[in-house]
């Protein structure tokens, strides 16, 4: 996909999981069409498999290589979320149990220990999103210091995720955003929990991901071909017809034909409308 003018550009459907020789196949006569029209490619963005790399190099040599941000951070903040779990699960662990009989003092005691922890894991169900989300209100960020009281490492999961969506702001060059890397990781391995589940963060793809901060025409991420998956997988689920190989390959075409007159159906529509338009002002001149 052209993910400037979200045109698909070239396809081919697999009916078993791709490999390196499909991807290398596939680059191939990706890069003959470009020799035929004398285009060359300067960048490519992919989602953070290993398939790629390789037969990239192998087919464009050291063209810039980004994997797409939402992919990057989409893979960090399920770690966070699954650390919040794992909090909320530690603190189920450590409510007392009420046995029967008439509540005496301790048990009154008990009673109200297991309402505030209940209420606490409550919280941190229904405002899990805090925790990952881009830009906080100052009201939401009240609410997270609230329902964080007394886990500090729950603090510093939110903070550590403030540090990573400023790694891809584009108004810092990708220099800049690679020491910032280097001294995030440092003051995460001070803490042994919080490292472990964010390692995520130590992964080489995150580097890549920085890759668009230094060129304004690489795209930082993939979401044009996303739409594009997005769009047929819907449209599997509404029309069992488009389940085959060969159907799956005539709505592609189908659409790259649709694609390939837009710009002249557009124009045409205009025209009319212009036409329409100025029968309806000359009765009215008269």
């Amino acid at each position: 996909m052209d993910n400037h003018t979200y045109k698909r550009l070239i396809y081919q459907v697999l009916d078993h999981d791709p490999t390196h020789d499909d991807i290398r196949s596939f680059f191939g006569r990706f890069k003959g069409l470009l020799d035929a029209r004398g285009l060359k490619l300067h960048g490519i963005t992919t989602d953070a498999s290993p398939l790629y790399p390789q037969p990239i190099q192998g087919v464009f040599g050291n063209v810039a290589h980004q994997v797409c941000e939402f992919h990057i951070i989409a893979q960090l903040t399920k770690c966070v979320l699954k650390a919040v779990a794992q909090v909320r699960r530690e603190l189920k662990a450590t409510m007392p149990k009420l046995g029967r009989g008439r509540p005496s003092k301790r048990k009154k005691k008990a009673s109200r220990q297991r309402k505030r922890t209940q209420k606490k894991i409550t919280d941190l169900f229904a405002h899990r999103y805090l925790f990952v989300k881009h830009h906080l209100t100052k009201g939401e960020k009240k609410t997270l210091s609230r329902i964080t009281r007394g886990l500090p490492h729950l603090r510093r999961l939110r903070q550590i995720m403030d540090e990573v969506y400023r790694l891809f702001d584009r108004r810092c060059r990708m220099d800049t955003a690679l020491a910032k890397l280097r001294d995030l990781r440092t003051r995460v391995r001070r803490f042994k929990h919080v490292g472990e589940t964010l390692g995520k963060l130590f992964s080489p793809n995150l580097e890549k991901a920085l890759t668009f901060l230094d060129d304004s025409l690489l795209p930082a991420t993939s979401n044009a071909v996303e739409r594009s998956n997005r769009r047929y997988r819907k449209m599997q689920k509404t029309i069992y017809r488009v389940r085959t190989l060969g159907h799956i390959i005539g709505r592609i075409a189908l659409d790259m034909i649709r694609e390939a007159y837009l710009h002249s159906r557009d124009q045409t529509l205009a025209t009319l409308h212009r036409a329409r338009a100025m029968q309806a002002i000359e009765p009215r001149a008269g």
